[in-house]
């Protein structure tokens, strides 16, 4: 099998629960490498459970989860779980990411070098000893992302990383990913956002406690397929070769009839 084409992680009908309510059932997935995949749904589909799931943070109750031998795997919270008044520098969050050598305050100098490489290489190099909750949106996407590569990861998890940021933002964080994608890193994430991020990653699975589809935009944004995931009518348009989702319109009763 051609490494490229090998499975990091596999998903083998998994379920998990919390408490009793389930919120991934019998879930079939494999994650590739090198593969950029977003995972779409509504709130409560269980996208973030599944991401935990993959992270290992998250046992399922049935089912079973292979990763590959010595897989190594960052995850990027929802920036809204993030306690920004909490007492670090860029740098030294980006620093919590190491999964081996010192810790906090004792870095060596060589794991310092490396973590101002990271912040260089992501456009925030002269932010290191700000204060994180300083940050705009886009600086506190990019901190994330360099406190994940930090640990120098096969695999990088990001929980709705363009939520609550504008559209340029927006795209400048999904093209970084794109970059760093091409260079080999394998990337998996949540989104909400089916034109602005959904359209124009490579594949998408669409979920809904179960995996409703897979495939490309082209493929599995179908209205069937977005009803089935989302519980709403949709319409889905192409614009330049991309597709575009869109609500379809209510259509109400008049509150009175016109005598004619």
């Amino acid at each position: 099998m051609n490494e490229r084409d090998a499975n990091l992680v596999s998903l083998a009908g998994v379920t998990c629960r919390y408490r009793t309510e389930p919120v991934l059932e019998g879930v079939d997935l494999d994650v590739q490498q090198g593969s950029m995949v977003g995972v779409v749904g509504p709130s409560g589909s269980g996208k973030t459970t599944l991401l935990k799931t993959i992270l290992g943070v998250v046992d399922p109750v049935a089912g079973r989860v292979s990763r590959r031998e010595r897989l190594r795997v960052a995850y990027v919270p929802q920036v809204e779980t993030v306690n920004w008044s909490f007492p670090v520098t860029v740098a030294e969050c980006v620093l919590m990411g190491r999964t081996e050598g010192r810790r906090l305050p004792w870095a060596s100098i060589a794991e310092r070098r490396q973590v101002a490489g990271v912040l260089d290489r992501l456009g925030i190099g002269d932010l290191g000893e700000r204060h994180i909750r300083e940050l705009s949106g886009g600086q506190q996407q990019r901190m994330f992302v360099a406190r994940a590569l930090v640990s120098e990861p096969d695999l990088v998890l990001l929980d709705e990383p363009t939520s609550g940021v504008d559209a340029r933002i927006r795209h400048e964080l999904m093209h970084l990913l794109g970059d760093l994608n091409d260079e080999g890193l394998t990337i998996l994430l949540t989104t909400h956002d089916l034109n602005g991020i959904a359209t124009h990653l490579p594949q998408l699975i669409c979920l809904n406690r179960r995996v409703i589809a897979e495939g490309t935009p082209f493929e599995v944004l179908t209205p069937a397929t977005l009803e089935a995931t989302f519980g709403a009518s949709m319409d889905v348009l192409m614009h330049h070769g991309v597709c575009i989702v869109v609500d379809q319109p209510r259509v109400f009763a008049p509150l009175f009839a016109v005598a004619t």
